[in-house]
């Protein structure tokens, strides 16, 4: 087969894969002539960084034969889909032609399991080794990691990517038993552990060679001295997915297997993708895609429990029937349960506080504590600011504004309802790529 004909399908095979966004890897680029590749730069919008920095990523499978029978999957072992399978050297020049013709700055790559997990495992790492050893790629590596892989493959693999992730796809042990039987809970979650403890020693050491490299130096006066660089092992952490709506796990069950996720593992990010129903499903799957409204409550739940100090408990109570709101955002959701909360003053309260008001996001928070060291706020600060007034007024106190409690939190909501929204194209990436934009 052509390599144009693979890059087709197995490109559109990857799509379903959410967990690709390029952040928080160490800064390297091909300046002085040196190397191949940059994860610095900026091209065609593939994936954000938190930043805001786009970065693009050649985002394929090696292949998409796998022996799995995940009923999810449109690449299981039973699916009716033209297959097709890069070697080694078909990635690692697809790669370097598209970064040299400014098309992409990184590779993510996946793939189905072919063989056993060692061996699709110990592919992939090889094109990543080669990509950086024998071209001295320096652009943003992302590998998609095999649980039931060897340890040491897993480790090898650490030592070439930016960033590994490991799909857990669905938030219980049930739910995998039902739909992806070969796979197994346990396993994934070792494997996770695996890798938040070879980052957290990679860290750890490049920590030690910084606070040694002043005494060596200041040791040896008149001589340069080079320390051993430190071992690399994953600079950009690891990610995992879970699909929303392929069994019956609820947003509540979701959110919290997510916080597990990042208290256990410290993960970067967990994504989310809205099922999609695939060409001769199984009857054990739903015949519609839920919503895409309710994996962009996820992604913003997400938010609020990564940056803004709220539990996932607080999100989903149990009394809301373990599903998210999808008419309102969840921090507003929060905020019209809890009257009694608020208003808030904007001159006396406390920053875990102000992060609870809807319409204030970390960046306004921010601006707001810096500005009210210099002297007390005022109504008309507000939009120097740059923070929305409608949406935050019913709920703050601030000099020349005092709303008391006029509203009660139905006509609150009604009057804070958003507009309706056109329907969002489906496509499992691309939402995972949106920032979540309720603050």
């Amino acid at each position: 087969m052509e390599t144009i004909a693979k890059l087709a399908i197995l490109a559109d095979a990857a799509k379903y894969d959410a967990s690709c966004a390029s952040s928080g890897t160490t800064s390297r680029n091909s300046s002085a002539g040196r190397g191949i590749g940059s994860t610095e730069g900026m091209g065609i919008c593939h994936s954000y960084a938190p930043d805001g920095r786009c970065i693009s990523l050649l985002k394929i499978l090696l292949t998409n034969f796998c022996q799995y029978e995940c009923l999810y999957c449109v690449n299981r072992a039973s699916s009716n889909v033209p297959r097709a399978r890069f070697s080694v050297h078909e990635v690692v020049q697809l790669t370097l032609d598209f970064y040299r013709r400014n098309c992409i700055e990184g590779l993510f790559l996946s793939s189905g399991i072919i063989r056993s997990p060692d061996y699709t495992m110990e592919q992939v790492t090889e094109v990543a080794r080669v990509l950086r050893e024998e071209h001295d790629f320096r652009g943003y590596i992302h590998l998609k990691t095999i649980p039931d892989a060897a340890p040491e493959l897993l480790a090898r693999a650490g030592r070439y990517a930016d960033r590994l992730s490991i799909n857990i796809e669905l938030p219980t042990q049930a739910g995998l038993d039902s739909l992806a039987p070969e796979k197994d809970s346990a396993a994934i979650r070792r494997s996770m552990a695996r890798l938040r403890l070879s980052i957290d020693d990679a860290k750890d050491a490049a920590r030690e060679q910084q606070r040694a490299a002043p005494a060596s130096r200041a040791g040896l006066p008149g001589r340069r001295v080079t320390a051993a660089a430190a071992p690399r092992f994953a600079p950009a952490g690891q990610s995992t997915q879970l699909i929303v709506g392929a069994d019956a796990a609820d947003d509540r069950t979701i959110l919290q297997t997510s916080a597990t996720l990042y208290g256990s593992y410290r993960l970067r990010r967990v994504y989310y993708s809205a099922f999609s129903p695939i060409p001769d499903a199984s009857r054990a799957l739903p015949l519609v895609a839920p919503p895409l409204m309710r994996e962009h409550r996820l992604y913003q739940s997400d938010w609020l429990m990564r940056f803004y100090g709220f539990t996932h408990d607080e999100i989903v109570p149990a009394t809301q029937g373990g599903m998210l709101s999808l008419e309102h955002d969840p921090k507003l959701a929060w905020a019209l349960a809890h009257r009694e909360r608020f208003p808030v003053d904007l001159n006396r309260a406390p920053r875990e506080m102000l992060l609870r008001v809807p319409g204030l996001g970390v960046r306004s928070v921010d601006r707001l504590l810096a500005a009210r060291r210099v002297r007390r706020l005022r109504l008309d600060d507000l939009s120097r600011l740059h923070v929305p007034r409608r949406k935050v007024m019913p709920f703050i106190e601030v000099d020349g504004l005092r709303p008391g409690r006029a509203l009660d939190s139905v006509a609150l909501a009604a009057q804070l309802a958003e507009p309706a929204q056109p329907a969002l194209p489906r496509a499992g990436a691309l939402q995972s790529q949106l920032q979540p934009s309720l603050f």
